[in-house]
């Protein structure tokens, strides 16, 4: 097979350079076509809403009503029983609230450490410390994208490239960033993907002629995948003109969809949280995901809450919730939530305020908080896991981030502790070292 697969390189050289698009498109593409999962999948595609920042969750999904007579750090906003499940959500979400026997809270998560960078990398890429391939860039490696004309995974407004990156992966797994850098998203581009200096013809010859020097580069240096990576996703750029500019067009939504997802009527929070048009992404992810996109990660910033608590956390859950209301909606009703997995959460929670104390503060607490799930094959209405009373800690159901990305992988058909890749002579797994849990209790 090596054999033939370098003569058709050396082929591909000495042709012109039309008849080495033909040949070499079919190669690249295998790369990243649509592969089959090794176990039946409830789930075909990932929603990640990263909530930026350490999410309160005893202000938000885990109720912790004030007990006895001395007061302790519990949920300071009252809470309301919905659905016919009876989920104890927030008076703060009440459009998601609507959706409460779609939610599978996960109230029993804990992590390594309260320290930001760390646990949020720790989130995407199953390490604290070192740069390791992301959770979207696993998924698309294991399993490719449903269209080739778009990548696997997409990362809407994040300026941190480590939470996207492919690192030893082949680059073509890598997330493709649109609205990064604190761009606002209804200015969002994918970078250097289009161009108005030339017809696409002319573009197509230009690229032509590149790869064939590129593949002449290649056959010297046999089994060299970052170069490799690098040609696929140069072709896959190319076809991305084709496809990405009419997903970014939300001219053809209706008023009512818009008005639905508040595109473009989100301010943001006051404050040192940043300013995201996050009905906008939502509603791009439900495009990404409705044109075959793999995994999709949505991200709002900051819950970063030290000081006025109260003003950041309402302004905040004021402009993510109806967004998230009307993507789980848009996804039931064009029957994509039985197979889409949708997931909620940071990279750690927060103490409760106690009642009358004065202060309007929190800090980080990484020993018990809470996630969501919806759709994607998990139960509706259902609240797994517990913290203690005051919520400091995971006390029941406890699930860390490593079971998390076990879960999420059982549930698309990948092997939750066996998809592995060889760099540096030694292989490598998501789930790391310790290996992680699938959480089957919370499957339908």
């Amino acid at each position: 097979m090596n054999e033939t697969f370098l003569s058709r390189r050396k082929i591909l050289q000495s042709a012109s350079s039309g008849f080495g698009y033909l040949a070499f498109s079919g190669l690249a593409q295998a790369s990243l076509s649509q592969r089959p999962p090794l176990h039946q999948a409830r789930a075909k595609r990932v929603i990640f809403l990263c909530m930026s920042g350490g999410p309160a969750q005893l202000d938000t999904f885990d109720y912790k009503p004030q007990t006895g007579k001395k007061p302790h750090p519990g949920s300071i906003y009252p809470f309301h029983q919905h659905g016919d499940s009876g989920l104890w959500i927030s008076e703060l979400m009440p459009e998601t609230a609507k959706h409460a026997d779609k939610l599978c809270l996960l109230n029993g998560m804990h992590a390594d450490t309260g320290i930001h960078a760390q646990s949020f990398l720790q989130l995407h890429t199953g390490d604290r410390l070192r740069e390791r391939p992301s959770l979207g860039a696993w998924v698309s490696y294991g399993l490719g994208t449903e269209n080739q004309n778009l990548p696997g995974f997409v990362s809407l407004n994040t300026s941190r490239p480590s939470i996207y990156s492919s690192a030893f992966l082949p680059s073509i797994y890598s997330g493709t960033p649109i609205g990064a850098n604190g761009e606002e998203m209804s200015k969002a581009t994918i970078a250097n993907v289009t161009s108005s200096h030339f017809s696409n013809d002319l573009k197509r010859k230009q690229l032509d002629f590149v790869q064939v020097m590129n593949r002449n580069h290649l056959s010297q240096r046999q089994d060299d995948q970052k170069l490799e990576g690098v040609i696929q996703s140069m072709e896959l750029g190319f076809r991305m003109q084709m496809t990405a500019p009419d997903l970014l067009d939300l001219s053809t939504e209706s008023p009512a969809t818009l008005e639905r997802y508040r595109v473009g009527a989100q301010k943001g929070p006051v404050g040192t949280c940043r300013v995201s048009d996050f009905g906008r992404q939502c509603l791009l992810a439900r495009r990404f995901v409705e044109a075959g996109v793999r995994f999709v990660e949505v991200n709002h910033g900051s819950w970063d809450q030290h000081k006025n608590h109260r003003r950041d956390l309402e302004a905040n859950c004021a402009a993510t919730d109806a967004p998230i209301a009307a993507l789980l909606e848009d996804l039931e009703q064009r029957g994509l939530l039985e197979d889409t997995l949708v997931v909620w959460g940071g990279e750690f929670g927060r103490p409760g305020l106690t009642p009358g104390d004065g202060k309007d503060e929190t800090g980080h607490n990484a020993n018990g908080f809470t996630f969501w799930m919806a759709g994607g094959g998990v139960k509706g209405g259902f609240a797994y896991g517990k913290t203690n009373e005051t919520g400091a800690r995971a006390v029941e159901g406890k699930v860390h981030f490593r079971d998390l990305h076990a879960t999420i992988f059982d549930l698309m058909g990948l092997p939750a502790n066996d998809l592995k890749y060889r760099h540096e002579g030694r292989e490598h797994r998501l789930t790391g070292p310790e290996g992680g849990r699938v959480v089957r209790e919370i499957y339908a």
